[in-house]
């Protein structure tokens, strides 16, 4: 049995390590590269695990320089790259907690 964390920063580099293992850091050749795809989804599970809006998400990690170490950001995203990077990473009706269990837990294959 796994045990549920109470502490954002672990979450956060719990989430990140699963973002690392299953998202290509970037959504596309031509992107700007300022943040990865495993960063993002990080944040978005931040942002369920804290029950805050993006905004609010945002203002938090600009203030908790050890969560910008720990996700290895040199600035933080606005709040609409959140509600971006949402739409694109999670398909309709998924969450944060779902795609992070389906990640880290192996699939019934055989």
């Amino acid at each position: 049995m796994r045990s549920m964390t109470k502490s954002p920063l672990d979450l956060v580099k719990m989430a990140l390590s699963v973002g690392n293992q299953g998202l290509t850091p970037y959504s596309c050749p031509l992107s700007r590269k300022d943040f990865t795809q495993p960063q993002l989804f990080a944040l978005l599970a931040l942002r369920q695990f804290l029950q805050a809006d993006y905004r609010k998400t945002v203002r938090i990690v600009a203030e908790w320089a050890e969560l910008r170490e720990a996700l290895k950001l040199t600035k933080v995203p606005h709040w609409t790259t959140l509600e971006k990077a949402h739409k694109r990473l999670l398909k309709k009706g998924d969450s944060i907690d779902s795609s992070i269990r389906s990640a880290i837990e192996p699939t019934a294959a055989a």
